[in-house]
């Protein structure tokens, strides 16, 4: 479409991203409280992860799920650690001792940012009350530590980490929610936001609401018996509190910038037909715009509206909520990409499947039905390559709400091999980001601003599917599955090519 492309802008935000509860470790290392990810085990594609509890009687209950509460938990279920399953997230890859080291290699790289996230047990080890001394003291060195490379911190204040207490207090199915996280938020900018630029409010707060099951982060009342409502009154206690702590931040932090970070997937119609093009627009709708239209403009997206009451799940709004999320502006918006999603029309005998997971086709009856793409390849876990919608995505949502971007998240998930000379050959990967890249500067060249890029993941962690098996990061950790082995450090093949990228500042993506 264009002769001449414009270039990456002066001071692109070139980085990459981790999770704390994938990538830190240390659980009960320095005053840290319980996550419920913390008991949740290894799994693979083909057995899932899960979660293990016990009843008062001393049965023990194994839901299966990728994640937390697939199935119902009775409410006298407490979680439980078992001595015959193995927990890979309680050491992950040993950031918490390994920081130093690891920021080092990131600044060789030439990160210009780096994205991750507050544990917050770790700050808060209960989510109220007490907060934790040594778990601000080692952000404050983590953050010290990037800055003393140049390397702004991207904070992410809520990544799928819901205190254990705060789950047995209905987390965010409990009104109350809403003002523990603004107190997180709080005790975060009071202790880290004079040196803190750059934050996001909360990880795929979408797929919280539409995979929740899958990843953990859907805790369903026993006896629920309209769990559509109760998923989207959650979703709106989290909308009111992601408005509020913006709100609050820019009080606080006058020269700060904050945003969201939902995962973003631009929809596509199976076909030319009318009716596939509604269906698109239906679940471009459910999946995306409802989170952006909130947080840009303060109003519930018209059609996500429509199908909540056709479905008797309306949330109820609390006093201040409607001026709550008014008054939440933010300054940018982070989103996660990893590919585009297709649907057809739905002839109302969908199921929608609970197993399925942020980047698989989807459908729910009467709304729309996932179409596998044909012109599209996939990953070895199913995932669809789609780079060109990824100009897509960054083109529709410049266009619709006119605010720079930051991508926070964008990889690709491999078998990846370490050689017995110490290397990783990950061309694939190289190729993968390459043209990705290639995709945001011809978004760029269209109109759009672009802040930065941090691709998943800056270091290689706990996949939130497969466990260790499943890598994404430029930098190899020599652990397996259920052997922490040495946890050395090791440069993959992509490791030097990004360097080159950022080096160049998005000139020179050869090999």
């Amino acid at each position: 479409m264009y002769k001449r492309q414009k270039q990456f802008p002066e001071g692109f935000l070139w980085g990459g991203a981790t999770a704390d509860f994938q990538y830190e470790g240390g659980f009960n290392e320095g005053g840290r409280g319980l996550l419920s990810h913390d008991f949740e085990t290894d799994g693979s594609m083909e057995n899932p992860r899960h979660h293990t509890f016990q009843m008062p009687d001393g049965t023990i209950l194994k839901p299966r799920s990728s994640f937390f509460y697939a199935d119902p938990v009775p409410n006298e279920a407490k979680p439980v650690f078992l001595d015959d399953e193995y927990y890979p997230s309680h050491q992950a890859v040993d950031f918490y001792h390994h920081y130093k080291e690891d920021i080092a290699l990131m600044a060789e790289m030439g990160f210009k940012t780096y994205r991750f996230s507050i544990s917050w047990s770790r700050i808060i080890p209960e989510g109220t009350g007490a907060i934790n001394p040594k778990g601000i003291e080692y952000y404050n060195n983590v953050i010290d530590e990037c800055l003393k490379y140049g390397i702004e911190p991207l904070v992410t204040m809520f990544h799928f980490d819901m205190p254990a207490a705060l789950d047995e207090r209905g987390s965010w199915g409990n009104r109350d929610s809403i003002d523990w996280f603004l107190n997180f938020a709080k005790v975060m900018f009071e202790n880290f936001g004079d040196r803190v630029k750059y934050w996001l409010t909360i990880n795929e707060q979408n797929m919280l609401t539409l995979v929740g099951p899958v990843i953990g982060t859907l805790m369903i009342p026993e006896g629920c018996t309209n769990v559509l409502k109760e998923t989207y009154q959650q979703n709106h206690h989290m909308l009111v509190a992601q408005a509020k702590a913006m709100a609050l931040c820019h009080e606080m932090l006058p020269g700060a910038k904050i945003g969201p970070a939902p995962n973003i997937s631009l929809v596509y119609p199976a076909s030319c037909k009318p009716e596939d093009v509604l269906a698109a627009q239906n679940y471009n709708a459910i999946r995306n715009w409802l989170y952006l239209d909130m947080a840009v403009y303060g109003v519930y997206n018209n059609l996500v509206w429509a199908y909540l009451e056709e479905n008797d799940a309306c949330p109820e709004f609390g006093e201040g909520d409607a001026e709550a999320l008014k008054n939440g502006h933010p300054d940018f918006i982070g989103f996660n990409y990893y590919n585009t999603a297709t649907v057809e029309a739905s002839d109302g005998t969908e199921e929608l499947d609970p197993g399925a997971d942020q980047q698989t086709a989807r459908g729910e009856a009467g709304v729309y039905r996932g179409y596998k793409n044909p012109n599209l390849p996939t990953t070895e876990f199913g995932w669809e390559i789609d780079p060109m919608g990824f100009r897509a995505t960054i083109r529709e949502m410049y266009s619709r709400y006119r605010l720079p971007m930051v991508v926070t998240e964008n990889g690709l998930g491999a078998y990846d091999t370490l050689t017995e000379d110490g290397k990783v050959h990950d061309q694939y990967r190289i190729e993968y980001l390459r043209k990705h890249i290639e995709q945001i500067q011809l978004a760029i060249t269209d109109g759009a601003e672009m802040m930065g890029y941090c691709p998943w993941s800056a270091i290689d962690l706990i996949s939130t599917h497969e466990g260790m098996v499943k890598r994404y990061g430029f930098i190899y950790v020599d652990r397996d599955e259920f052997d922490l082995k040495t946890l050395d450090r090791y440069r993959k093949d992509s490791f030097y090519w990004y360097k080159k990228v950022i080096s160049s500042n998005g000139e020179d993506l050869t090999d």
